[in-house]
């Protein structure tokens, strides 16, 4: 069965996400480590849990999602795998530090692997579904486990609201039409581990959720 850890990242209280199964490996998601401590908090939490990481993927490459790439990267010996729409994304992100005023970060690893939204990938004894839902990133994916009914969305649908679609490469319309098309059909008692803030239930949020009403 597979576990979700969230720890909480950075500046923008980022989710970065470890899912791991009974065998010891597991899937480091959005490493947003951004501080010494919060790098070393990560891997202190692996170490904890006795775990092997074996894939190092990005939902989507906004600055504060990558933040620990290299660190993860380096630590692991892992290569960063992304939807191949999010590169140019992953290439804007020290001018975007600048724009914020943020010291210019590691600088993250070029992608190793693409990833295909409706394939799945596996790990352990863990299969993921891989879903396309752009619209607050042109290439972002959610990561769906039907066996234990949860997804890490990254931010494209929170507790009572919806990822941001002003940022280059997003759209509004887009973004609501994949919610709608790809992540409300997989039932109401799917747990939703979003980028930001609180998991939450696609059931909730098809009834109270005020973007999708």
């Amino acid at each position: 069965m597979a576990q979700v850890v969230q720890m909480t990242f950075n500046a923008f209280q980022e989710n970065t996400y470890i899912v791991y199964d009974e065998t010891g490996e597991c899937i480091i998601f959005d490493p947003g480590c951004f501080e010494p401590h919060e790098k070393q908090a990560l891997r202190t939490k692996i170490e904890e849990l006795g775990l092997r990481p074996v894939r190092l993927i990005n939902t989507h490459c906004h600055l504060d999602h990558v933040f620990g790439n290299k660190f993860v990267a380096e630590t692991y010996q892992l290569p960063l795998e992304i939807h191949a729409l999010e590169v140019q994304v992953l290439a804007a992100v020290p001018m975007v530090c600048q724009m914020y005023g943020l010291p210019i970060p590691e600088e993250s690893p070029e992608p190793g692997k693409f990833l295909k939204e409706g394939e799945t990938i596996t790990f352990g004894n863990t299969s993921l579904e891989m879903l396309f839902t752009p619209g607050h990133s042109p290439g972002s994916l959610s990561f769906y486990c039907a066996a234990d009914k949860f997804v890490i969305a990254g931010d494209v649908l929170f507790y009572g609201s919806v990822g941001r679609s002003d940022l280059p490469g997003g759209d509004h319309a887009t973004l609501i039409n994949a919610i709608k098309t790809q992540l409300l059909p997989l039932g109401d008692d799917i747990t939703v581990h979003p980028g930001h803030g609180p998991a939450t239930r696609i059931g909730y949020e098809r009834k109270n959720n005020p973007f999708l009403n």
